[in-house]
């Protein structure tokens, strides 16, 4: 697997407060991340953040403890941080996982037709408003998916779903990259919102079988490297 060091020089911390400080190191960190090809394998230092951003170790080990409980990095005590890859089995597990969960999430938030579509129809608004930033795509992706799994009503359910969140956004991002796989996304949004409107629970559940099947074989295609072309975003 190939292995890369993160360039964080253009991360500069100004005088900032220790929480600042935290914040957009974790910021740049994470959005670094998450846009890093799934079967790249990644490593850094505590001394080598510090150095190119300017900052005390206080903030960086925070902005790793914080990534770390986002399962996004490993701490290697003493050592740095190592970001691990995301296996093809990885992907087809969580895909088994979120498709057992959405598939019986979709039948329960059906019965209440056009209170959960309405709420749909505006978080798809706010996709098309972000289409040209991937980890913002994604994070509005996961948004749509979210609302679904919490009408439902199963709180075991929606935290189970929400411990897949950030590896979602990496394997999403990916999964965007794979020709014109944006607008599919919302086509196929789309269906399961009109679904959910009218109440037609068995074809929510096929909508949202087909845009999670869809998903896995653009998750499956070639990798490409889709890293930031201008990394100062970190939203």
């Amino acid at each position: 697997m190939p292995m890369t060091v993160i360039d964080v020089s253009d991360v500069a911390a100004r005088g900032q407060r220790p929480d600042a400080a935290q914040d957009v190191v974790y910021a740049w960190l994470k959005r670094h991340v998450l846009t890093l090809p799934r079967s790249e394998t990644t490593f850094m230092t505590e001394s080598q953040v510090c150095r190119e951003t300017g900052v005390s170790r206080t903030p960086v080990r925070e902005a790793f403890l914080r990534l770390e409980a986002d399962g996004l990095l490993k701490i290697v005590p003493k050592k740095g941080a190592y970001i691990p890859p995301i296996t093809e089995a990885d992907v087809e597990a969580i895909m088994q996982a979120r498709r057992l969960v959405e598939e019986w999430c979709v039948r329960q938030a059906s019965r209440f037709g056009e209170v959960v579509a309405d709420e749909l129809d505006r978080l798809i608004a706010k996709q098309e408003e972000v289409r040209n930033d991937p980890v913002a795509f994604i994070e509005r992706d996961r948004d749509f998916h979210r609302t679904i799994v919490a009408a439902a009503g199963n709180p075991v359910l929606a935290s189970f779903y929400e411990s897949l969140r950030d590896r979602q956004v990496r394997m999403g991002v990916h999964a965007i990259s794979v020709g014109s796989r944006i607008d599919e996304v919302f086509t196929e949004h789309r269906a399961i919102a009109q679904a959910i409107r009218a109440s037609q629970s068995d074809q929510a559940v096929a909508a949202v079988g087909e845009h999670l099947a869809k998903t896995l074989v653009a998750l499956q295609a070639p990798i490409f490297c889709h890293r930031l072309s201008n990394p100062r975003q970190v939203g």
